[in-house]
């Protein structure tokens, strides 16, 4: 990473409320964030902190009462949701706590789903596809559909998924929290692995701190607001 090199992810003041009939939540205050390239970041916080609800505002799918989120140096809510989806689309994968595959589909075709969606012809969509659930050791589960995968093998073809595009950034939410600590450690390692190979930023909320641990970087969410981890 040279020294010039620009955040591949920065939110400024972002702040998120929530109405419960005639109260007002608040559950962000003035977050500021800046991720570098290839840089491993951790948010921890207590439960109920804010960390998923400040996640789905980094990646887009929540849009924050205040401030901005910068991807790539392009401004993510300052469009509509077409717009955002194809920043998405871009610069961002994303793996979730639970694997969010479409059952219908086969492991190949789930991995490949992005780039057909960018428009990439379906046979070297699904080519690269089956390369890289190669590398995930699915090599063998290619026509397998989800419900014939355990869950650990689910959890490595969503992160498959989220690579495929070679992202400029991985927003994980829990990633290895509905894993046993087996499967949990071979998707992390994993991930991890992935991230140095393709130099993909990769930030990761957990409340596991032994992950946050194997991090470059561990911020805490608390009192409605982001700080450094001594």
């Amino acid at each position: 990473m040279t020294e010039d090199a620009r955040p591949v992810l920065e939110c400024r003041g972002l702040a998120r409320r929530f109405s419960e009939g005639r109260n007002v939540l608040e559950v962000l205050r003035g977050v500021n964030l800046a991720v570098m390239p290839a840089e491993r970041l951790a948010i921890v916080g207590a439960s109920g902190s804010g960390k998923t609800t400040l996640l789905q505002i980094l990646g887009g799918l929540d849009s924050p009462d205040e401030g901005e989120v910068f991807v790539g140096g392009e401004a993510m809510h300052g469009g509509n949701e077409t717009s955002r989806g194809e920043l998405r689309n871009r610069y961002i994968g994303f793996v979730y706590q639970f694997h969010h595959l479409l059952p219908e589909f086969t492991a190949e075709e789930n991995v490949a789903m992005p780039l057909m969606i960018r428009g990439e012809p379906r046979p070297a969509a699904v080519e690269k596809a089956r390369a890289l659930l190669d590398r995930v050791g699915l090599g063998e589960r290619l026509t397998h559909k989800p419900g014939e995968l355990s869950g650990g093998e689910r959890q490595r073809a969503a992160v498959a998924r989220a690579l495929i595009t070679r992202p400029a950034l991985v927003l994980a939410d829990e990633p290895t929290g509905n894993l046993d600590a087996g499967n949990g450690e071979h998707v992390l390692g994993l991930m991890l692995e992935l991230n140095e190979e393709l130099e993909t930023s990769l930030v990761i909320v957990t409340h596991d701190h032994t992950i946050a641990r194997r991090m470059d970087r561990v911020v805490v969410l608390e009192n409605k607001s982001l700080s450094e981890q001594a």
